[in-house]
């Protein structure tokens, strides 16, 4: 299922594929994509995305066509890939093309003065989004 969001998929590739279907790589070529906890992709999808990473084509899931695409990648997970790496639980190679710029981030249990701005910030947004009864007010005061 992984590859089939990320790569797409042709009609009849598989049982539900009724019609081809553009994966996110394409619908991204010439801009930017997001994977969110990169580390728990299983072995295979780790080599997957050092093909694509590597060769800038990909092959939709029942396709024999390579498929250009120029991605900028920016990924994110929890856990230490370092760590990971060592041991061998995720690709050194892959870890080495991801591994441009690297951005810690501390948790926010340990940032908590971060919490009422990101929680007020929040609110106002889902009361533009009209998501905040006629009583909510999106300036008030939360609890400390």
């Amino acid at each position: 299922m992984l590859e089939s969001e990320l790569f797409g998929h042709e009609k009849g590739a598989f049982t539900g594929a009724h019609r081809r279907r553009l994966g996110k790589f394409e619908l991204a070529h010439r801009g930017t994509l997001f994977l969110e906890e990169i580390a728990d992709l299983s072995p295979h999808a780790q080599v997957s995305l050092l093909r694509v990473l590597q060769q800038r084509e990909i092959t939709r899931v029942g396709g024999e066509q390579s498929i250009p695409v120029d991605v900028r990648i920016v990924s994110a997970s929890h856990q230490n890939l370092a760590a990971a790496v060592r041991a061998g639980k995720f690709r050194a190679d892959l870890y080495y093309r991801l591994n441009g710029l690297t951005l810690e981030i501390p948790p926010l249990r340990e940032r908590v003065e971060d919490i009422a701005p990101l929680a007020e910030a929040t609110v106002r947004r889902l009361c533009r989004n009209g998501a905040c009864s006629r009583g909510d007010s999106p300036h008030a005061s939360l609890p400390a």
